[in-house]
């Protein structure tokens, strides 16, 4: 008798990303786009059945770990602190960082990574999303991984904040320091809520400044299986997601710039631009 092989608990989310500008002057768009949802544990069998997306190779959709969280690598500007010293496989930089940082999964530990695809061998991630758990499934943390156009990069972990009466979410605010926008400070503050993924996706990442809401943006999305016969499907309804991404940054770039939104040059202030990878 042939043993049922257990399913895979990497998957698919269909998403609709929604950003509001409020101040100072107001500006809203939203567009349709899909993310992978990759437990790291499963990325070898992954590699082995699916036909339409290469996992650490080259293809038309593929995903790589060395595009991911680099903090093996020279930090710019860091506190001071221990040090997140050489790296190993992604699930072990992940987990390893978040341990010298108090928050210790322990012995069996998984780690969900919300991302996008390589397309034709070009990547741009405006973000991704981390969210690791204990062997038993409780919550340990969140690191978003936030990328600028600049290609540096940046963690914030994210706490869990656990209710019986609520999904697992996890919350923070945190100093942002780092040049994501021209449009935006660098007084900014970054106020994350994150809900751990099922059957749908809940991002909310919300910029304060001074303590009022300037700007609010939203990763909604809907579970799909992560199965060849749906990649092509995303892969058709969603062609080439990170260049469309990243033409829609300079898109809205441009109609802020036009709508005299004030510009914040990336060279104007170095110093405030702290705990980041890959400095520009």
């Amino acid at each position: 008798m042939t043993p049922t092989r257990e399913p895979v608990r990497s998957r698919l989310f269909e998403c609709v990303v929604r950003h509001a500008r409020h101040a100072p002057r107001p500006h809203v768009f939203s567009y349709r786009l899909y993310y992978l949802a990759l437990d790291l544990d499963e990325l070898p069998r992954l590699g082995r059945e699916l036909r339409w997306l290469r996992i650490n190779r080259r293809g038309l959709a593929a995903w790589r770990e060395a595009d991911h969280f680099p903090v093996d690598e020279p930090v710019h500007h860091g506190d001071a602190g221990p040090p997140d010293g050489p790296g190993g496989r992604l699930k072990e930089r992940v987990l390893a960082w978040c341990a010298r940082r108090g928050f210790d999964a322990g012995p069996g530990a998984r780690v969900l990574l919300v991302t996008l695809p390589r397309i034709l061998g070009y990547q741009f991630n405006p973000v991704s999303f981390y969210f690791c758990s204990r062997a038993d499934g409780r919550p340990v943390a969140a690191v978003a991984e936030v990328t600028n156009t600049f290609r540096e990069v940046k963690a914030y972990l994210i706490p869990p904040q656990v209710r019986p009466d609520r999904p697992v979410a996890f919350a923070r605010r945190t100093p942002k320091e780092f040049y994501v926008s021209p449009f935006t400070s660098l007084d900014v503050a970054f106020d994350f809520h994150l809900r751990a993924p099922d059957v749908r996706l809940a991002i909310r990442i919300d910029d304060y400044d001074h303590g009022c809401r300037i700007l609010h943006s939203t990763l909604r999305g809907e579970a799909r299986p992560l199965t060849d016969r749906h990649l092509v499907r995303m892969l058709l309804r969603y062609p080439a997601v990170p260049l469309r991404v990243m033409t829609l940054i300079h898109w809205h770039a441009l109609r802020l710039w036009l709508k005299r939104v004030p510009f914040f040059r990336k060279a104007e202030h170095p110093e405030r631009q702290r705990n980041l990878h890959r400095p520009h």
